[in-house]
């Protein structure tokens, strides 16, 4: 009982810093542009020089 009473607190504390990791990655502006990059390496870089 006493080993619940330690990992349900860090359990809890790993839950929260992941949610605050998402929450900032989302202020970052890491998810704004989510199509560039599946737009970018169609792109043929030869044709065009």
């Amino acid at each position: 009982m006493t080993g619940l009473a330690i990992l349900i607190p860090i359990a809890l504390g790993m839950g929260l810093l992941g949610l605050a990791a998402f929450f900032w990655s989302m202020k970052d502006g890491q998810y704004d542009d989510m199509d560039g990059a599946a737009h970018r390496i169609l792109i043929d870089e030869e044709d065009e020089a």
